[in-house]
């Protein structure tokens, strides 16, 4: 079983006298920049001078340089910006800065495990991965309490790099909820797998298959919508509140028999052999690889696949019935 680190496991010692700069103002980035600096650490937020967050920043009350200054004058750098885009920045405006006695950080393993960061020795590498998305970090915060997080090492040259890493979980509020400890590969490969084969990729293709196999069979889309979507909300919050049990506690008898009856023949052996090929290509690195090459040439076929799948029936049917839905906060895809 995985080492887990409660409130008692960390100190904030360890940060005293040091500066953490945060690298991104994104969903993540908020959330730690506000969280550590609410917990007494000295913060600044490393943001180019195009970027739209630094207004953002600025008005939060916290101090906003560019990367480049940030990573200078910081023991702790935390990169939050999207992958794709961490290895040029981290060249450019980051590596003329890691020396040794410096500690560099991540929420996501992805660079570093891929080999597109490479950090000289010397320097500390390590993890703290909150397990929910920016807002709800800041949010539970606030409330006084946190999100549970996975910490790693990847490389501990003061011999102190967990300590370090708990230090900043404690400052983000994660150690009260719970820390588990992880290794950058393991991190990246199951976040990745996961992320392809059940939570995004799997469960949005297998919405999609059932939406359309009751349309074509001539049910009428608004029906096949809320059958398919909407009713999957009151499913995962069941899964999230008690596991798959209490979920199947929670529904008639009728839908139980059909889940244990019909599931296996959905997610079925072929299926299973696919999850298997989709970690395969994780484990060897071939999908980082074209992930990255999609990135560097242009990102077209990224771009062509999103537009497609934004005009599908299931989303035009979606938007209209969800207008009818008062009580649903309103979601708006930015441009």
């Amino acid at each position: 079983m995985a080492k887990r680190f409660y409130e008692k496991d960390g100190s904030l010692a360890a940060l005293e006298g040091k500066s953490v700069a945060i690298i991104g103002y994104g969903s993540q980035g908020h959330a730690h920049a506000l969280n550590l600096r609410d917990s007494g650490i000295n913060v600044c937020v490393g943001l180019p001078a195009s970027s739209k967050s630094r207004a953002k920043a600025e008005s939060a009350g916290l101090t906003v340089v560019s990367p480049a200054e940030a990573a200078a004058q910081a023991d702790f750098i935390m990169i939050l910006v999207p992958d794709h885009i961490q290895a040029d920045l981290y060249n450019s405006d980051i590596a003329p800065s890691m020396k040794a006695g410096k500690t560099l950080m991540f929420a996501h393993g992805f660079n570093v495990h891929f080999g597109f960061i490479k950090v000289p020795e010397g320097v500390d590498v390590s993890m703290v991965a909150p397990k929910a998305p920016g807002h709800r970090v800041r949010e539970v915060f606030t409330e006084g309490q946190g999100v549970p997080a996975l910490v790693a090492v990847a490389q501990d040259a003061s011999g102190h790099a967990l300590e370090n890493a708990l230090a900043y979980a404690l400052a983000l509020g994660s150690l009260k909820a719970g820390v588990i400890e992880t290794t950058f590969k393991e991190e990246t490969e199951s976040d990745l797998f996961g992320e392809q084969a059940v939570l995004c990729g799997g469960a949005a293709e297998l919405i999609r298959a059932g939406f359309e196999t009751l349309v074509g069979a001539g049910y009428a889309p608004e029906i096949a919508y809320f059958e398919c979507l909407h009713e999957l909300k009151l499913i995962v919050d069941l899964i999230y509140e008690g596991g798959l049990s209490y979920m199947r506690y929670s529904v008639s008898d009728t839908a139980e028999y059909g889940d244990y009856t019909r599931g296996p023949r959905v997610v079925n052996d072929q299926t299973r052999a696919e999850m298997k090929k989709i970690l395969a290509e994780i484990q060897t690195g071939e999908f980082a690889r074209a992930w990255m090459a999609e990135n560097k040439n242009g990102r077209g076929g990224f771009l062509a696949m999103r537009a497609a799948q934004q005009t599908q029936q299931i989303e035009t049917v979606g938007e209209e019935l969800r207008s009818m839905m008062t009580f649903l906060k309103k979601k708006k895809i930015e441009a």
